[in-house]
């Protein structure tokens, strides 16, 4: 059964290590949240390394600009890393390419200095997706047609962020993993690199280790997230310890009237899932 705690303080005593999802635990795409990033901070001054690890399809320079754009302290992580960082690996071993490109003009970043060159869906040779061209407006059913020709042409998609929606302010908008769970629907083969995938922890691993001086331990991390299918998944998978955050993404319907954590819908949630997590709260606070 999940453990409903009050705040990290209660865990400081037997972690060492934070890997802490970024969208819908520190900010929701507009504004920092406050407790969080003080918990946070405070988790670095008394404890130890704390790594962000995120699904941006960008570089984590480009994202670690957003978070300070939005209110997001430095202090408040030791090390960042994005799903973006380890799908330029991918982009890499497929270049010159041509890729069909889909995504927004401000996901560019990611191709940079790859030697990429990009193509119609007919000339490409596989896809590369960060998420839809237009998320403000668009959902994936609108790239059923496209999509289904390329699967018919067994072109490879390479997606750059796994996760199926985020919080942006108030709302919730489609990403990249909702663009690439149609296309597998629909018969295509989709490669990614971020939560809940290996190669985005092996980043965060190296980072912590370069910190420390040393290894670091399953048993001394505790992942946090709101994702069920990212952030609890690739914990599973990483065999760590996670605390689910309750909001985020799943707004309220994890709570009771009063805004505390429902256990029994928690449980519920989880179950259904199929991810367990060891910890829950509401939102991340000290």
């Amino acid at each position: 059964m999940v453990r409903l705690i009050e705040g990290l303080a209660e865990l400081a005593s037997t972690y060492r290590v934070l890997y802490c999802d970024v969208w819908g635990v520190i900010h929701d795409g507009v504004r920092a949240f406050q407790a969080p990033c003080a918990a946070l901070i405070r988790w670095r001054r008394e404890i130890g390394p704390v790594a962000l690890i995120s699904n941006s399809p960008r570089p984590c320079r480009e994202v670690a600009r957003q978070l300070r754009d939005i209110g997001v302290p430095p202090r408040a992580w030791s090390a960042l890393v994005t799903s973006g960082d380890a799908t330029r690996r991918l982009l890499a071993e497929r270049a010159p390419g041509p890729a069909w490109r889909i995504g927004p003009d401000r996901d560019q970043p990611l191709y940079r200095g790859l030697g990429l060159r990009f193509a119609g869906l007919e000339q490409a040779r596989f896809i590369a997706c960060t998420g839809l061209n237009d998320d403000d407006t668009e959902t994936p059913e609108e790239y059923r047609e496209q999509l289904t020709r390329a699967s018919q042409r067994g072109l490879e998609m390479v997606c750059a962020n796994p996760d199926l929606v985020v919080q942006r302010g108030e709302r919730l908008i489609f990403c990249g993993g909702a663009l690439a769970q149609l296309y597998q629907s629909l018969g295509g083969k989709v490669v990614m690199a971020g939560k809940p995938f290996a190669p985005v922890y092996d980043l965060a691993s190296a980072a912590v280790e370069l910190e420390l001086g040393r290894g670091v331990r399953d048993e001394e991390v505790l992942a946090i997230g709101d994702g069920l299918a990212t952030d609890l998944a690739g914990a599973r998978g990483r065999g760590l310890d996670a605390l689910f955050i309750a909001t985020g993404v799943h707004g309220s319907s994890a709570l009771t009237a009063e805004g505390e954590v429902d256990a029994r819908r928690v449980a519920s949630m989880l179950a259904r899932a199929g991810e367990p997590a060891r910890f829950a709260m509401a939102t991340l606070r000290w």
